[in-house]
């Protein structure tokens, strides 16, 4: 812009502050948002893309064939897969990697921690970066340690850790290691933890099912040099789970499991069902949302065209052409948007540590680097300022010189940028209305799966996910269930295999009824010990619950070819094709052996809401044993009266006297299922601050376009209230234009959103209703937001004496 085109633009500006203010900030607001969540969208498709050759390593899925059990795919295989590939496939190259709990034994002091036991090539493979030491090598000494920054401060408080001892227990195994190698902290944008790194020895952490297939134990990682050699391995997979496989699943096991490929940056996202929805729906908001503050803008701009009508005229006839006039306004619009950007981005940087507290998140603006918002901004602006300004700058470069400098009034775009300006609106208030009804749903939703019936009574449950150390012996374990049941405040004890939010021990063997073909459905097998019942209380919907007094019921110690006693779900009777009564007494067959079932139960809900439920089966065990091909993990539960925290405090206490060589953690149920519910939380609220503001930004244009249009009418509205017309008459008439568009807005937000919020539910097997009940309400808060904006300038139009108006240019 040379000299007198700032001149020109600086006195547009402040000759029309308030409409200056408006346009800006609109377009600051729009233009924050769209950072923040753009910032958002970056961070969660950035996760392992900061390592180094991560396009060349691969996570190896498992994709299993049992409807109702598996909904996608399991980042995990068994523990012997990758050594039966490499006997196979020699030049495969790749490592596997088992995260575990542990327990960290120093200065008397036992701290629980978590360990990544790894194959000596997966820090070649993964080539996580180093403070001190090397990764080369590390682990051909099974005694070598790698530890993070943080943990070496924290065990070492300042001292050099490199070649101290450390003790460590795994999986009931202790020994001590020597630390080798210091890791940098990874940044938050990784799946991985490596606070501690071992060396992985099969015999002293593999479970009795390692080397079966179709258990699944832990991550296996190949590396090739290109995608095209990954997917051209990958072929291989059926014939070699097919020469493998048959021996432990069958020999239709092609049918029942098929595996893939997984590029490492996307396992973030394909970890958690709707994730990947999630990510794109905000990306949209964020996007629409700079939509509405540049509709905002265009409107605002064509409604001023014709306070400056006499100045194009005056330049067209002092020579300027319609290419430069085209140019000069456009560039207008990007000086705005810079201007706004720079507003925007001080609003980002402001707003950035609420929407952080708010999503629980950890987003940052840089400047400059491969992550800076410098350049991208730049880029905005010109892009925000050519798509804000085109219109505008076409209409205004059109005003014929000689019409305008004739006209007693100057021309605002006649019918023709009425229609256009009445569009935007239609569109502004479409979008809006979409953003309501997505917020009412979103927060219905949300709020649904936090107090929806589990199965069983969430609240008044306390959780012990450190039970099943290996650490603890079976003595130690008896005595804390006593001790625990001695608890003031405690009402059931009891174990189970799985509880809330803890899926470390999953089984689910096919079961079905005898003559029936094939190998039946998939159940969730859950080994229950005394009072599980009593803790969780599901509804017993028929027959009865297992128990001492009938020998059959108890699981412990008896061959698979004892006829054994269960108990299931009513989604397993259902599956069976029975109703829960006709369930009762009927013989089954399990992979686990004969079963009868012996009382069936409503349903429980351990897991997310986004899983569809399971059918499930309970075998009881009076005490745990390890059999030969299974392991049970009995995971402690106490049902209590009163404040948790004292009674959870009551739990320490008693694990401290009888076992306080091992840590001690315990959850409510709410803590356990948190995981499940975080990322919608989440996502709910940045849906809503974004959504939030662009309603605001909306009405800012609608609030400015109804001022100037009321305005441009003071005249006729005078001539109105000469020949009879009411105060009450020019509102209605005022109000009623106004809302015309706001109407058809509704209209066609409906669609888009019945299809968009259908879409997101989808992703929930517990779900709410789309009720018309949030369309009309959404409807409802957008007509109320536009009467609320025009009716104050609507009214101050129509208290005007007529001979003011009359009078008035």
């Amino acid at each position: 812009m040379n000299r007198f085109a700032i001149v020109t633009f600086y006195r547009s500006l402040v000759r029309h502050k308030l409409y200056a203010a408006l346009n800006i900030g609109g377009l600051a607001v729009g233009i924050a948002v769209f950072m923040i969540l753009g910032l958002y969208v970056r961070f969660e498709t950035s996760f392992e893309r900061w390592l180094p050759h991560h396009d060349q390593v691969y996570i190896v899925q498992d994709h299993w064939n049992l409807p109702g059990q598996f909904d996608a795919p399991i980042q995990v295989t068994m523990g012997d897969w990758l050594p039966q590939l490499k006997r196979d496939y020699p030049e495969a190259r790749g490592a596997r990697l088992d995260d575990l709990s542990a327990i960290v034994q120093r200065g008397g002091v036992a701290t629980a921690e978590r360990v990544e036991m790894v194959d000596p090539e997966l820090l070649d493979i993964i080539e996580l970066p180093v403070v001190r030491g090397t990764t080369r090598g590390l682990f051909d000494d099974p005694a070598n340690l790698a530890i993070s920054e943080t943990m070496a401060a924290k065990y070492f408080s300042g001292a050099d850790a490199m070649g101290k001892p450390m003790t460590i227990s795994v999986s009931g195994h202790t020994k001590v290691y020597r630390v080798m190698a210091i890791l940098k902290d990874l940044p938050r944008n990784t799946e991985f933890k490596f606070d501690f790194a071992a060396r992985l020895i099969p015999d002293d952490v593999g479970s009795p099912n390692w080397a079966r297939w179709g258990s699944e134990e832990l991550q296996t990682f190949l590396r090739f040099p290109t995608p095209a050699a990954a997917r051209a391995f990958e072929g291989r997979f059926d014939d070699f789970i097919s020469r493998h496989g048959k021996h432990d699943v069958g020999a239709n096991v092609n049918d029942l499991l098929h595996e893939s490929l997984l590029p490492i940056a996307d396992i973030h996202l394909d970890t958690a069902k709707g994730a990947k929805l999630t990510v794109v729906t905000l990306g949209l908001v964020g996007l629409l949302t700079l939509l509405v503050a540049i509709v905002n803008y265009v409107n605002l701009a064509t409604a001023r065209a014709s306070l400056r009508a006499r100045e194009v005229a005056m330049r067209k006839v002092l020579g300027a052409d319609r290419k430069t006039l085209m140019l000069h306004f456009i560039g207008e619009a990007i000086a705005t948007a810079a201007l706004a950007a720079f507003v925007g981005l001080a609003l980002a940087e402001v707003a950035l540590p609420l929407v952080n507290a708010a999503g629980n998140l950890s987003l940052s603006i840089h400047y400059v680097g491969l992550d800076g918002v410098l350049l991208p901004l730049v880029l905005l602006v010109i892009l925000v300022g050519v798509a804000a300004g085109l219109y505008p700058a076409v209409l205004l470069s059109r005003f014929p010189a000689a019409g305008v400098l004739a006209a007693s009034r100057s021309s605002g775009g006649g019918r023709g940028g009425t229609r256009v300006r009445e569009a935007l609106v239609i569109l502004q208030f479409a979008l809006a209305t979409a953003f309501i009804v997505g917020t009412l749903v979103l927060a219905a939703q949300t709020r649904h799966v936090r107090e929806a019936d589990l199965g069983y009574v969430r609240d008044g449950l306390v959780m012990v996910p450190t039970f099943p150390d290996d650490s603890l012996s079976e003595t130690q374990r008896a005595s804390l269930l006593a001790a625990f049941a001695d608890v003031p405040g405690v009402r059931a004890v009891g174990t189970s295999s799985t509880t809330p939010g803890d899926k470390r021990q999953q089984n689910h063997p096919n079961v079905k009824l005898p003559g029936m073909t094939g190998r039946g459905p998939a159940f969730l097998q859950i080994t229950i010990g005394r009072g599980f019942f009593q803790v969780y209380r599901p509804t017993l919907l028929a027959g009865r619950l297992p128990d001492d007094a009938h020998g059959e019921d108890d699981v412990a110690g008896k061959p698979k070819s004892a006829v054994q006693s269960m108990v299931i779900s009513r989604e397993g009777a259902k599956v069976l094709g029975f109703t829960p009564s006709q369930a009762v007494g009927r013989r089954v067959v399990s992979d686990d052996g004969p079963r009868t079932i012996i009382g069936v139960v409503e349903d429980m809900r351990f897991y997310s809401p986004r899983e569809a439920k399971h059918a499930t089966y309970y075998s009881y065990a009076s005490h745990y044993v390890e059999q030969p091909d299974a392991s049970h993990f009995p995971i402690a539960a106490v049902r209590f009266d009163g404040d948790p925290r004292r009674i959870v405090e009551g739990l320490r206490a008693a694990w401290r006297r009888i076992a306080p060589e091992v840590p001690f953690e315990a959850k409510t149920t709410q803590q356990s299922l948190a995981l499940y519910y975080k990322a919608d939380d989440q996502a709910g609220r940045l849906f809503a601050i974004g959504a939030g503001l662009a309603v605001a930004i909306g009405c800012v244009g609608l609030w400015g376009l109804a001022s100037f249009n009321t305005q441009r009418r003071v005249r006729e509205i005078g001539i109105r209230k000469t020949l009879g017309a009411s105060s009450r008459d020019i509102v209605k008439l005022l109000v009623t234009q106004f809302l015309r568009p706001v109407v058809i807005g509704n209209l066609i937000a409906w669609p888009l959103a019945f299809v968009a919020m259908r879409t997101w539910l989808a992703g929930f097997e517990d779900r709410i209703a789309l009720s018309p009940l949030y369309f009309v309400a959404a409807t409802a808060v957008s007509l109320l937001i536009a009467v609320a904006t025009v009716i104050a300038q609507s009214l101050r139009a129509a208290r005007a004496a007529p001979a003011w108006a009359l009078r008035h240019e």
